[in-house]
């Protein structure tokens, strides 16, 4: 008798100690019948290295672990996360060497950064995730930028879960203001009634910038920062776009809209008036203005949320001053407060089966999706309170930028990066430009390569062809400068005036 209840009790404890995804939760979902992956493999690939599991989790952490250990037991699937790429490569050789190989046994899913969709999608390389019954894209736990991002016509080429990290946004230095005759916490009242606008962000720019002993260097400057992140949210911020699908569902430029431009009109004006920009002189870096800020004479910051708010060792680490931070304002034009995506996208290659494609959505949907049971609604606040401690600095300006509505997607990814795309030498250097033309000649004169770029992804121009194109362009303008400069050479110079 001993001895059969020494084995109860040993069968009693090896129970409690069974995993709890074997029979799941109640708040587990409904599992779904017919979907048996057969004990395939599934690859998440991202280009960076997957954290893998942690020897001692939190109750969160193995609540995410059960609930992935028990999508792969119900639906009989392996799920392994498995680097593919680099931060320099981010994944479209393996796309496409994935694609030429055409084995749709081997299931994959590829995470890759915005910037590098374009060439994949233009090819059709990226399966369709609109077109499925098992998920609601309208759910609040998709991304809704990055889906509108990715939507083409009717189909939506790849996703990203979660909220979005916000990326453009103003932080001010609290002293500096305060010693301007500025009370900061009118800043967060004008964005949260909605007049935190551009008007009201010139008024308070020119009020800290000061040059006291009038000797043509200010002691004080309005503000400092990226010139193009400023440029470019508030070209969105002023309801314009750079590039946007037409009625016809073509890629065109819209970058010569009267929204556009006023927005850069604008932009450009303030800086050039108010703002310590990089010098070349003094060997300035691009980030340059982490320092200007951090050194207490500068009021206002252009820059990206990762600068302040991020855990660990920020760009802010360490300034004496207190400091908060609000939206970039709004334009005349403008009705919200928006910033520009980044976030990376959610790609299945086009290779597979209606129903495998559908299958291998869902469990991804599932797997990195909320997990059941557990509230990590303020899991995204960390340590921000310790960071900045400016409480609306979190509770207003964080909070709200991080609703799916305030990022807009820039459409120029689909042709490349921003650098290359707007600011690079190859296609006119369209945004350092804007600090010495007018954005309305500027314009005009990297138009034509722009329109290249989107007849290349709509497939009405090959590569080869816009290649071409911009080298005759290339050949014509070099052959023109070297006209006008011969002919400036064989003028004859002016003759003194008479006094």
């Amino acid at each position: 008798m001993k001895k059969l209840v020494s084995i109860l009790l040993a069968l009693m404890l090896v129970m409690s100690l069974a995993p709890s995804f074997a029979e799941g939760s109640d708040e587990y979902p409904e599992v779904i019948e017919g979907i048996d992956f057969g004990g395939a493999t599934l690859y998440i690939n991202p280009y960076w290295t997957p954290p893998g599991r942690v020897e001692n989790p939190t109750d969160d952490q193995q609540a995410q672990y059960d609930f992935q250990d028990w999508i792969m037991k119900t639906y009989n699937v392996k799920i392994v996360e498995e680097q593919l790429g680099n931060w320099g490569d981010p994944q479209v050789e393996e796309i496409q060497n994935f694609m030429s190989k055409g084995d749709a046994s081997e299931l994959r899913i590829f995470i890759m950064p915005p910037g590098f969709v374009g060439s994949p999608m233009a090819n059709g390389w990226f399966a369709d995730w609109a077109n499925n019954d098992l998920i609601n894209l309208s759910d609040e736990k998709w991304n809704a930028g990055d889906v509108e991002f990715m939507t083409k016509g009717t189909k939506t080429l790849g996703i990203a879960l979660g909220n979005p990290e916000p990326r453009q946004c103003v932080y001010f230095n609290k002293t500096v203001l305060e010693k301007a005759g500025i009370d900061w916490n009118t800043i967060y009242d004008m964005q949260k009634d909605g007049t935190w606008n551009w008007e009201n962000f010139e008024k308070l720019v020119a009020q800290v910038h000061k040059d006291a002993d009038s000797d043509g260097v200010p002691d004080v400057y309005g503000l400092t920062g990226n010139f193009t992140d400023f440029l470019m949210a508030s070209v969105f911020n002023n309801g314009g776009s750079f590039f946007d699908f037409d009625e016809n569902g073509k890629l065109v430029v819209t970058a010569g809209s009267d929204n556009v431009i006023e927005a850069e009109t604008w932009a450009t004006e303030i800086w050039n008036n108010y703002a310590r920009a990089e010098d070349g002189a003094a060997g300035d870096a691009w980030n340059y203005f982490i320092d200007v800020f951090k050194s207490g004479n500068c009021g206002f910051c252009i820059h990206q949320t990762y600068g302040g708010y991020n855990e660990g060792d920020t760009d802010l680490s360490g300034m004496q001053d207190p400091w908060g931070c609000v939206a970039i304002p709004k334009g005349p034009k403008g009705d919200d407060y928006y910033y520009l995506i980044s976030d990376n996208i959610v790609v299945v290659p086009s290779i597979y089966d209606e129903q495998t494609t559908k299958n291998i959505e869902y469990i991804y949907s599932l797997y990195a999706g909320p997990i059941p049971g557990v509230d990590d609604s303020d899991a995204w606040i960390g340590s921000k309170y310790e960071i900045c401690s400016d409480t609306r600095a979190v509770d207003e300006t964080y909070a709200m930028l991080r609703e799916s509505k305030h990022g807009k997607a820039n459409k120029s990814s689909y042709l490349g990066t921003d650098n290359l795309v707007l600011g690079s030498d190859t296609y006119g250097n369209y945004l350092w430009g804007m600090r010495w033309s007018t954005p309305a000649a500027l314009f005009e004169g990297i138009k034509p390569a722009w329109e290249g770029l989107c007849a290349v992804f709509n497939g009405d121009m090959t590569e080869e062809e816009f290649n071409k194109q911009m080298e005759e362009k290339k050949a014509a303008d070099e052959a023109k400068a070297a006209e006008e400069a011969a002919a400036a050479a064989e003028a004859p110079a002016e003759e003194p005036k008479a006094e």
